[in-house]
């Protein structure tokens, strides 16, 4: 219960202070520009990569990218830019997360 009140604050917080939902809630941030870029905030790792796929640990659960000719641009402890074509981004919800 007290976990689900927690969440519930965070939102509130977050709200009534204005700020955005993701710093607040520890949600990563995903911008894409079409299928050539995408940008990932507040992750919690890099798990895989090859040119085909990215798979990052997030606070719960993963995401996973899979496209073509994959290059990462930039990468930092919880941010990374990814090039290429991209053709699936998919949010995997389990509770393995880097909590």
């Amino acid at each position: 219960m007290a976990k689900k009140w927690g969440h519930s604050l965070r939102k509130w917080i977050a709200v009534k202070m204005d700020l955005p939902q993701d710093v607040m809630m520890d949600l990563p941030r995903i911008t894409m520009i079409g299928q050539i870029h995408i940008y990932i905030e507040n992750h919690r790792g890099l798990l895989t990569f090859t040119d085909k796929e990215l798979r990052l640990l997030l606070k719960k659960g993963q995401l996973l990218i899979k496209g073509k000719a994959f290059v990462i641009k930039t990468i930092l402890p919880e941010e990374i830019l990814l090039e290429g074509k991209i053709d699936q981004v998919v949010y995997i919800n389990d509770e393995t997360g880097g909590s």
